[in-house]
């Protein structure tokens, strides 16, 4: 972990988006002033970054954060929406460029809602005040006989009302309210917050007017695909382009050299050999067409299923202490009635967005604009400053549409592909990954092996606790040699496990890296959901006892961890979305013959989870019947959008418990398309019953990841159920059984 270690914080604040911070204009009073003033306009109002108002009533709010499906440019909108008094017949959306005015913009770490609801409330709040004083000028009132209401505000003295457009000019002139004149709504008041809200885009999604990044098109546009050395940082050793140039519509060929990235920022891009065409489809064929051959590099003998052996092997053996521990487990182990032993597997996954990665550029002498599907603007627009040695000031970066990211779009090298094409041949370009360029050469979710040994006393209490774990780093994308999972990654579920065991002893193994490692959607949650829900159902079978109450009793007395986030560790918030769940589920009923019921619950991204599976396996397939799941996120936002995204959540994980899986041989990965990198189906998809816990006094917190890590467990723990079969490795296809 000391090599790891030794990136400096500002280096690790930049690469992960630890520091939400304050959007730049408006969370306080001061900083608006500093960062933002509002020009005097008879034609319309901006109190700040965020909102536009017209004389005709119509509101603009700006989106910072970029949407992929989530709903967060409706969510947002409607917290500035309720503070303010509009009327959401009157709101549209429009996206932020890339810039850091707006804050940190980084769409990632479920933590949208979390970080930017108050400031966004804020934003709404201060246009509200301003348009009551100006409203206060043209009555000649104090300010506090006016009050706003639905688009409107209203004199309390004689019920007088102006409509907000009437009041654009003379709002201009107001100045901005300090911070601590600014008063929030109660929850009691929420208009829009808390409530089912639908979808601001909801009618260019379903008209197929939306704009995606790959739906981009601008005068004189090329289109390009890159053939890429199937051994991750492999290189080109030399190529034949003769038969490529004969394709229809091919215009030229170009080598793309590596950009490596400096230590500790960016992600720099793969390299290869491009076609450029007059259109996609000559460009991929060209492509296919390109006779290649490659400098392999190191990675040319790396084999996933060797290294997973490795792992397994190493796991079995003392690793590195992790701070957290805590007690003796050897002396609990030596006096405990039985001890139970196990080791679980979670092979490498790919994210597989149905947008694959594609963006567009124009490299014009000193100025750059981009169009592409991110998650991370600022990063990409960085980046592109870095490399091509242009003025961030002279970098535009739109944000288009996200046909799904879950963490792949917000690493932006196919975004440096474009710009470095663009710069080439002088006009602006396209860039489309394939689906099997998505696939084989994606910053992957690491595989992991971990083993666990418990020891129980002869009541069925657990006495010790020993986890050992090993996966390849994160931090190895900006650090080489990173052979050691950091400790940001081992807070995800690991170091942070929520029962407060006497003698509990957490290790870390050896993990070497030979692809290209990025976060996926709840990144090491998924690790450690999976193992330590695994086999605390393992514990509860070996004790004879029911898998709900054992959870129950681990968590022991209800206690609050005060950590270093503001955001504090509940155990009776825990127990509660367990016991709701259990409640959805009737826990304890009888089920058909064949069927078993599982429970997963688990802590992510600061809100709580439970969910219980329920299976059937037949001729031993396994088929999902239903799934309840309760989530505590705190102040729900859009209850539609949180049932969304849980509903989403369960789709995915099943994906990952029956399907997930990228392998390689001889340094390249097999997987190809989604005949053989499959996801969930319609056809397979359970009843999904959600249930949103009412704690609308408390902060919100995350919602787009939490709902994934307890999928996997309690599908295997169903299982188990049914047919007493322990599952410890996945994906369930490999085993047969799906």
């Amino acid at each position: 972990m000391s090599k790891i270690q030794q990136i400096n914080r500002r280096d690790f604040v930049k690469i992960f988006g630890l520091a939400s911070g304050g959007i730049i204009l408006g969370c306080n009073a001061s900083t608006v002033e500093k960062k933002f003033k509002p020009t005097i306009n008879k034609d319309f109002f901006e109190p700040n970054l965020f909102i536009h108002l017209e004389k005709n009533g119509n509101v603009t709010l700006i989106a910072s954060r970029s949407e992929m499906g989530q709903g967060i440019r409706t969510s947002l909108a409607s917290a500035i929406a309720d503070e303010m008094e509009a009327d959401w017949k009157y709101i549209s959306v429009k996206q932020a460029i890339g810039h850091e005015k707006y804050g940190n913009q980084n769409t990632d770490g479920s933590r949208s809602v979390r970080t930017k609801l108050e400031p966004m409330r804020k934003m709404g709040a201060t246009a509200k005040l301003m348009l009551i004083s100006a409203a206060a000028r043209k009555w000649n009132v104090v300010a506090s006989a006016c009050k706003a209401e639905n688009h409107y505000i209203i004199n309390t003295n004689n019920n007088q009302k102006i409509f907000f457009g009437d009041l654009v000019e003379e709002a201009s002139k107001i100045e901005i309210p300090a911070e601590e004149n600014v008063q929030l709504k109660k929850v009691e008041d929420f208009k829009f917050i808390g409530k089912t809200l639908k979808s601001i885009d909801l009618k260019d999604f379903t008209h197929g007017t939306a704009t995606y990044g790959i739906d981009v098109r601008i005068p004189n546009m090329k289109f390009a695909a890159v053939a890429r050395c199937p051994v991750t940082f492999g290189n080109v050793k030399s190529f034949n382009k003769a038969k490529a140039e004969k394709v229809a519509g091919v215009e030229k060929i170009i080598q793309l050299d590596r950009l490596v990235p400096p230590i500790g920022k960016f992600f720099g891009m793969l390299g290869g050999v491009a076609v450029i065409a007059n259109n996609t489809w000559s460009a991929f064929q060209g492509k296919l067409d390109l006779d290649i051959e490659w400098n392999y590099g190191e990675n040319k003998t790396f084999n996933s299923e060797e290294f997973t052996n490795t792992l397994k092997e190493r796991v079995q053996k003392k690793g590195k202490l992790v701070p957290g521990s805590r007690g003796n487990v050897n002396s609990a182990f030596k006096d405990s009635e039985q001890t139970v032993e196990a080791t679980y597997q979670l092979p490498f996954l790919g994210h597989a967005p149905m947008e694959v990665p594609n963006a567009t550029a124009w490299f014009q002498k000193d100025t750059i604009e981009v169009w592409a599907p991110v998650q991370d603007p600022q990063t990409a627009r960085s980046e592109i400053a870095h490399f091509f040695n242009i003025p961030i000031e002279n970098i535009t970066v739109n944000v288009t549409f996200l046909g799904g990211g879950f963490g792949r779009k917000s690493k932006s090298d196919f975004v440096v592909e474009a710009v470095a094409l663009s710069k080439e041949i002088n006009a602006p370009v396209q860039v489309v990954w394939s689906r099997e360029d998505d696939i084989k050469h994606s910053f992957y979710h690491a595989t992991s092996v971990q083993y666990l040994k418990g020891g129980l006393d002869k009541n069925g209490n657990v006495t010790g606790w020993l986890q050992r774990v090993g996966f390849p780093s994160i931090v190895s994308s900006f650090k080489p040699l990173s052979d050691y999972a950091s400790g940001f990654e081992l807070g995800q579920g690991f170091t942070n496990n929520p029962y407060p065991l006497e003698n509990f002893r957490l290790e870390n193994v050896k993990a070497e890296v030979n692809l290209r490692i990025g976060w996926l959607r709840s990144v090491v949650h998924i690790h450690s959901g999976f193992g330590i829900n695994s086999f605390v159902d393992e514990l509860a079978f070996a004790a004879k006892k029911d898998p709900v109450q054992f959870h129950l009793d681990l968590l022991g007395k209800d206690r609050i961890i005060k950590g270093k986030s503001n955001y504090p560790f509940n155990s009776k918030r825990l127990k509660d979305v367990l016991n709701n769940t259990a409640k959805m589920a009737n826990w304890g009923k009888e089920i058909p013959k064949n069927h078993g019921l599982g429970v997963a619950i688990h802590y992510s991204f600061y809100s709580y989870v439970a969910t219980i599976v329920e299976v059937s396996v037949n001729d031993e397939k396994v088929k999902l019947e239903n799934v309840w799941t309760t989530i505590d996120c705190g102040l729900s936002l859009n209850k539609d959008n949180i049932k969304n995204q849980l509903e989403g959540a369960t789709i995915f994980g099943m994906s990952i418990a029956l399907y997930g899986k990228i392998s390689t041989n001889n340094g390249a990965v097999e997987q190809n398309n989604f005949f053989d990198y499959q996801l969930t189906r319609m056809k397979d998809a359970p009843k999904i019953q959600i249930e949103i816990m009412d704690k609308m006094h408390e902060p919100p917190t995350g919602v787009g990841e939490p709902g994934i890590p307890v999928m996997a467990p309690a599908i295997c723990n169903a299982i188990f159920n049914a047919t007493g079969k322990r599952v410890r490795s996945l994906p369930l296809v490999d085993l047969g059984m799906v």
